[in-house]
């Protein structure tokens, strides 16, 4: 585990606000430092998040500044700083946080000195702020997705007041660049290269708390993958609510527009790279151009998670998926073709408003004619705010839970049958961790996302091996080091 803190140029703004920032990270450390003497002890910060890849990004950049200010990391909750960075996709990501904030009062009736924050997509609405002014009045930080690069300033002025600070913003057009960033693995890396989502699926309150889609300049990632890669990170992931659509904010005669695979192919030049993931790509914008750099180049990896939601063309529809179920059924063929070792896994939700037994019978055919090797199955979740909230023919919850059983068994079995396609097979795997239930073993990963477990030495953690392919065990596999 590493931090990184990019060098900045006092010529470019945004440079100049990352400037700000760790000014006020040194304020923070003197104002942490007076604290541990008053205290006699070092002070301890958790950050816990929920959600996406997006927002363990953001929290390596919380959890950054917090470890350069002086704290020291913690996963338990009974801590002097707890920020919890949430997600507002589905209603029960927000009723555990309220969950955890009861939990936390406990914590704070001990600890005077402790501080409680709050930040991220549930932020950005309005009634989670109000009820949690209302009914937790203990939380002392609240903050939204916009305004994140100002974690450091916002910190010193919570460790410097005893009122609830709201600092939250409707909308930015602003990237800031060079901000500290706390890497959990020191040999991979999530790489944001854009922010927002113009797509407004009638479902999605992404567009509401991220804002618009606003593209990172090329040379900024290219700059902070180099970085990465002197650092000894072999694997990136380039991070956005919609990759296809990078670049396309970008001003016609703008010398830095390019499209989303020609990124990918500058990415992959990186030297020290080698291995480039990406999440997530829309169906609807997925290109014949994306698909030759992506067979050319064996760095990029064999692993597309491609977003049904529904198989019905109806549903698609009606939640402005802009694609039918033979569009998405067209583009799969398509992949397979250019792409014959791909692994394909998807989002699927389940009890949209207008839903029937035959829909979901739709979406069960493209389960089986696209062969995923994986599906996250969803209970749809009705957000206010989304045009899908207002819709009339909500669907009764037992018709609900019937047909996503239908489904997941559907799901499961297929899955199941594309994982043993690849017994017997030496695969190029990322070692990651020692495994969680046996230390004699390592637990790797494979180009097409699967993971495999094998006899090893925790040395090797961080670099590539060989390794075949024995046991199948549903969803992953046990092996041995070639």
């Amino acid at each position: 585990m590493s931090i990184n803190v990019l060098n900045s140029s006092k010529n470019d703004v945004t440079d100049a606000e990352s400037l700000r920032q760790l000014d006020y990270i040194e304020l923070a450390k003197q104002k942490v430092s007076a604290l541990e003497k008053e205290l006699g002890r070092k002070l301890k910060a958790c950050v816990v998040t929920f959600g996406c890849q997006m927002n363990a990004r953001d929290s390596e950049k919380l959890l950054a500044i917090l470890k350069l200010a002086g704290y020291e990391e913690t996963d338990s909750e009974d801590a002097d700083f707890v920020i919890y960075n949430t997600c507002t996709v589905r209603d029960n990501a927000d009723q555990r946080v309220f969950g955890r904030l009861g939990q936390c009062s406990n914590h704070k009736k001990k600890n005077p000195h402790m501080k409680i924050a709050i930040c991220g997509c549930m932020m950005q609405e309005q009634g989670a702020v109000e009820k949690i002014q209302k009914s937790y009045r203990f939380v002392d930080l609240i903050f939204g997705t916009h305004n994140i690069y100002k974690f450091a300033e916002l910190l010193n002025t919570c460790l410097e007041s005893d009122r609830m600070i709201i600092d939250i913003w409707k909308e930015t057009d602003k990237i800031v660049e060079d901000l500290p960033v706390f890497r959990k693995y020191p040999f991979k890396s999530g790489v944001n290269i854009m922010f927002g989502c113009n797509n407004f699926c009638t479902y999605c309150i992404v567009p509401y708390v991220r804002g618009r889609e606003r593209s990172r300049a090329p040379k900024d990632i290219i700059r902070e993958c180099e970085k990465l890669a002197a650092d000894g990170v072999k694997e990136v992931m380039l991070l956005g609510q919609n990759v296809n659509s990078y670049g396309l904010d970008f001003k016609d005669d703008d010398p830095g527009k390019i499209s989303f695979a020609h990124l990918l192919e500058m990415v992959c030049e990186v030297e020290g790279i080698e291995r480039v993931r990406f999440m997530t790509p829309h169906p609807k914008d997925f290109s014949d151009e994306l698909l030759d750099v992506i067979a050319k180049n064996r760095k990029i990896a064999r692993h597309i998670h491609l977003p049904l939601q529904s198989g019905n063309t109806e549903i698609l529809r009606r939640m402005n998926r802009k694609y039918t179920k033979d569009d998405y059924l067209n583009l799969v063929q398509k992949i397979r073709t250019k792409l014959p070792d791909v692994a394909i896994t998807t989002d699927i939700i389940v009890g949209f408003p207008g839903e029937t037994k035959e829909a979901v019978d739709d979406t069960i055919d493209v389960v089986k004619k696209a062969h995923f090797n994986n599906a996250f199955t969803f209970i749809y979740s009705k957000r206010t705010g989304t045009p899908a909230a207002s819709f009339e023919d909500q669907v009764p919850e037992e018709l609900v839970k019937e047909n996503f059983d239908r489904l997941l068994k559907v799901v499961q079995e297929e899955a199941k049958e594309q994982t043993l396609k690849y017994g017997g097979q030496i695969q190029r795997v990322l070692i990651e961790s020692v495994n969680d239930h046996d230390e004699s073993l390592l637990t790797g990963r494979m180009s097409n996302n699967t993971l495999v477990h094998f006899p090893g030495n925790k040395e090797m953690i961080g670099e590539f091996a060989d390794v075949k392919l024995l046991e199948c065990h549903g969803f992953y596999y046990v092996g041995e080091l070639i």
